[in-house]
Order: C-alpha cells, then structure tokens, then sequence
C-alpha cells in the first residue's frame, strides 16, 4: 500500500514538474526565459516550449501587438506665454525589442506604465513650453507629432517603438478658465475691430473711386456735350445765313416773332413807344419801314 502511495506522489510530483518546463506561446504575445533575478534572458517565439521547471527558470509573456497607455489623469503644463493648460495624452506603441523591455523593467507592467509616463511627460511638456496659448490650442496635432518624435527617441532604450501620441484633453484649469476666456474675447474683439477698420477703409477707397470715375464720366460727357451743341450752333447759324441769303425780309420777320416771345411774359407792364423799330412787324408783314431794318430786328424794349 505504501509502495501504492509513493507512486502516486511521484507521478504528480512529474505531472507537476511536466507542467511547469512545458509552456505554449500564442502569436500574439513572446515570451522571456530567464534564470533566477532574470539573468541569462532568452526569447521564445510563438509555440511550444520547453524550460526548466521555478524557480530555476521562469517565463514572462510580453504583448507584442499595438498598445495604449492613458495618464489616469491631466497633467499640467506651462505654454510660451506662462499659461498653463490640463493636457491629457494618450500614447500608442509597440514592444520592438522584447529583451531590451526585459533588461529594464524586469517583465513588471508597473514599472513600463511608470516610465513611459516619466517619459510622455517630459516630451509633451518640452513642445508645449515652445508654443504660445493660442498656438497650443490651434496646432495640437503638430505639437502631439513633436512630442511623438521625441519620446520615440527617449523610449527607443526601453524596446518600444512609439507609433503616436493624440491629445484627448486641453484645457484650462478651473482657476484660470475666466481670466484666460476674457483674454481671448478681449483678442477677439480687437481683431474684429481691425477687420472693420481695413473693410471701412476698403469701402471709402471703392467710393473715393467710383466718385472719381464719376467725375471723369461727367467731364467726358460735358465736352461731348459742347462738341455737339458748338456742332449745332454751327449749323443753326449756317442755315440762318442762307435763310437770310434767300429771303432777307422774311428772316428779320422771323427774328422779330422770336424776340416778341422772348420779350413779353404774361403779367407783365411794358411801356414803349408805338412808333419803337421794335414794333414795326406789328404795324405790318414788311415792318412798315424801309431802311433802318437790321438795326430795328435786334432792338428790344424796356421793362418798368
């Protein structure tokens, strides 16, 4: 019976030491063979393998797929201009070198969050301490893509290539929230001024303009104007010399009936002397004079 029992606890003392050197890798993950305190690490792709049973080798499995580390919460940091802002990034990357990780965190997840933190810090704070407020909050991919670049150097020792960093938080502190949305109203209106400044002058300029080309339009207009009536007056005073040229009594007549509707106006008091040149035409169709004609056809009376 002894013999029976002894057996048996060998059998799992096997089974147990079996099940402790026999371990399966999965593709998504390696893993770390290392002798007590980590000494002599090796790498063990996915599949089956085999390792000498705890404590004189153990095996740590690392995730070798795209990770992300989030801050638990904002961290503070200080732009250009001395404003501070509540940032919170969130880094995403992959374990390159396995054994580098190893070398350095000893296979403890806490360790790597903690470094990788120490590090996030120090690149995020480094390109925002370069921009100024309005540039922080206007260009954040640009500063997440710096940050990125250089923490890739800073976590290249640790085995981790970084792939990117996005920012899923700025903002101000609660203290400093009112003080920085005056700032910005204030900066707001004032280059809303300057916009209506440059439009008002823009439209005085367009008017001052349009007032100049107005008077150029006029100007034109008026010496065509000139042109054509100095044109006109000419040929009025043609055809009134061959008037004349053709029938000299009628012509004085005529020019008589013209002066009479320029001369007399309704209500007005006119005093002449009847026997006046002037009225000649009135007293009959040849002027009842025979000399003396051009003289009387430009004569006009007086008003009292």
């Amino acid at each position: 019976m002894n013999k029976i029992i002894a057996l048996v606890v060998a059998v799992v003392v096997v089974v147990l030491v079996a099940s402790s050197a026999v371990f399966m890798v999965d593709p998504r993950h390696v893993a770390i063979i290392s002798s007590s305190g980590g000494a002599n690490a090796t790498l063990a792709g996915p599949g089956l393998h085999v390792k000498l049973p705890p404590p004189f080798q153990t095996a740590t499995f690392i995730d070798t797929r795209i990770q992300a580390f989030d801050a638990p919460d904002a961290d503070r940091y200080t732009t250009s201009d001395k404003t501070e802002l509540l940032v919170n990034p969130v880094v995403r990357y992959r374990i390159s070198d396995p054994l580098k990780l190893f070398a350095a965190t000893k296979g403890d997840a806490q360790t790597l969050s903690d470094r990788l933190a120490s590090l996030s810090r120090d690149a995020l704070g480094d390109a925002i301490s370069k921009v100024t407020l309005t540039e922080a909050l206007a260009q954040q991919e640009a500063i997440a893509n710096g940050a990125r670049d250089a923490l890739r150097q800073t976590a290249a020792p640790l085995g981790i290539d970084v792939i990117a960093i996005e920012l899923t938080r700025v903002d101000y502190p609660p203290e400093l929230a009112q003080t920085v949305f005056k700032r910005m109203s204030a900066a707001r209106e004032q280059a809303a001024a300057e916009i209506r400044e440059k439009g008002a002058a823009e439209a005085q300029q367009i008017k001052d303009d349009a007032e100049r080309k107005q008077q150029g339009v006029l100007a034109d207009a008026y010496a065509q104007a000139q042109a054509i009536k100095g044109e006109g007056d000419g040929k009025a005073a043609a055809i009134a010399a061959e008037a004349f040229g053709r029938d000299p009594d009628f012509y004085r007549f005529y020019q008589s009936m013209l002066a009479y509707r320029e001369s007399f106006r309704p209500g007005d008091v006119i005093v002449v002397d009847s026997s006046s040149d002037f009225f000649r035409f009135m007293r009959g169709p040849n002027g009842g004079a025979t000399g003396g004609d051009n003289a009387s056809a430009s004569a006009t009376p007086r008003k009292h």
